[in-house]
């Protein structure tokens, strides 16, 4: 049954609270998420360096989402597979392997995604230059 004050202001506030430490496990106790922040920091600075659309922000946006949500389930996944299955198992190694897939899957789609929206800038860039 519900608690009656999660549904208060205040309980609002704590499960924001939640979420953020939830962010910051992920990005601390994981390699590729770190990875992840530094490819989006980069990413959101050439996008102002070129001065995207606001369709071009858009697909940058659902991708930089698609990865950051596949990266957290991705971790979430791995730290309740170790809690149900301390020791070694056939199964959870390859739940494990599932998990970091999706996050290759959407890695990739956003680098083509990225390749999609910046390619004619970059190009427009070396003609410029020539």
């Amino acid at each position: 049954m519900s608690n009656p004050n999660s549904l208060t202001f205040t309980g609002r506030i704590r499960s924001f609270r939640y979420a953020f430490r939830g962010i910051g496990v992920m990005i601390a106790s994981q390699h590729n998420a770190r990875i992840h922040a530094a490819a989006t920091l980069v990413v959101t600075l050439v996008g102002f360096y070129f001065r995207l659309s606001r369709s071009e922000w858009c697909m940058l946006v659902l991708a930089f989402m698609a990865v950051w949500i596949a990266e957290a389930l991705n971790t979430a996944f791995e730290f309740l597979t170790d809690v149900a299955s301390p020791e070694f198992h056939p199964l959870a190694e390859k739940a494990k392997d599932v998990a970091a897939g999706a996050v290759l899957i959407a890695a990739f789609g956003a680098a083509l995604l990225g390749l999609i929206v910046f390619g004619p800038h970059v190009l427009a860039l070396l003609r410029v230059g020539s």
